[in-house]
């Protein structure tokens, strides 16, 4: 039961306007991150883990990390998902990884996962917004 009041006492002071969009900001960066500072410290675990191992796994596939080209529509929204997987996402393009091998057999599994990774983790910054506000 505690632990049900300390959570709703940290949701309840993310409410203020500025900590929300910190929270999420939070959410972005650092998958699950967000869900560890409201103390939901068990679905933050989770969401660290999986997306992350997500991510690195799509990398290890040899899938590619797209950029963004308006010449290319579906390279585009391709682009977006993984552009929300936040700081691994930072990490990956200044390492220059996930050039994409587009001759491996892994290529588009690769793909895959980091743009499933990358909009899953949307999902987890929109569940961590509704639990800032309250809603959860």
């Amino acid at each position: 039961m505690a632990t049900k009041s300390t959570t709703a006492e940290r949701a309840s002071v993310a409410a203020e306007p500025g900590t929300i969009a910190l929270v999420c900001l939070t959410a972005w960066a650092i998958p699950g991150g967000a869900h560890l500072w409201l103390g939901r410290r068990q679905k933050g675990l989770i969401f660290l883990v999986a997306l992350s191992a997500m991510f690195v796994l799509g990398l290890l596939l040899h899938g590619r990390i797209f950029a963004i080209d308006l010449q290319e529509p579906l390279g585009t929204l391709a682009a977006v998902a993984d552009l929300g997987l936040g700081l691994p996402w930072i990490i990956a393009r200044v390492a220059g990884a996930g050039g994409g091998q587009v001759t491996a057999l892994t290529y588009e599994y690769g793909n895959t996962f980091l743009i499933a990774a990358g909009l899953l983790n949307t999902l987890v910054v929109l569940d961590a917004f509704d639990v800032a506000m309250g809603r959860k």
